[in-house]
């Protein structure tokens, strides 16, 4: 269905941005943090964006959705379950995600991990999980399985 606000079809959401204290943006946190969300999620700094201690922006895997990652004084703070989503295809594309992000915490403890839950509301199960890394949001990622 077209919404008369957005004829040419609706707006998709293209980023979400952080705070965090400029230590987290140096080079050595700056690389785990990249190197966290390429592993798991398949993500990739925009190195030529990076500015050390300063900004760092993830590419979703398309240049126009990204996470942005910026230094502040007074970094962002939130509870544990505030987070912002992704949603996958597949049960199996779900799952890929959990197993990394599970595998990652074997050797790295700043993973925080809440494994598969299924919210059951007849139509559709929403089978998600969470997790976060280093960042102050969690990250959840839904998967659709629609009655039949």
């Amino acid at each position: 269905m077209i919404h008369p606000f957005y004829p040419s079809g609706s707006p998709k959401m293209n980023h979400v941005a952080m705070s965090l204290p400029a230590e987290l943006l140096n080079d050595a946190n700056r690389k785990d943090i990249a190197r966290f969300w390429e592993d798991v999620f398949g993500f990739t700094e925009l190195e030529q964006m990076t500015i050390p201690d300063e900004k760092l922006i993830l590419s979703c895997l398309q240049w126009d959705q990204f996470i942005f990652l910026i230094a502040e004084k007074e970094p962002m703070t939130c509870p544990r379950l505030d987070h912002f989503g992704f949603l996958v295809q597949t049960s199996e594309e779900l799952q890929g995600v959990e197993d990394r992000a599970r595998e990652y915490a074997k050797h790295d403890d700043r993973v925080d991990l809440i494994e598969r839950i299924i919210d059951d509301q007849g139509v559709v199960k929403i089978h998600s999980m969470y997790v976060r890394y280093v960042l102050p949001m969690m990250c959840e990622i839904q998967w659709w399985e629609f009655a039949k």
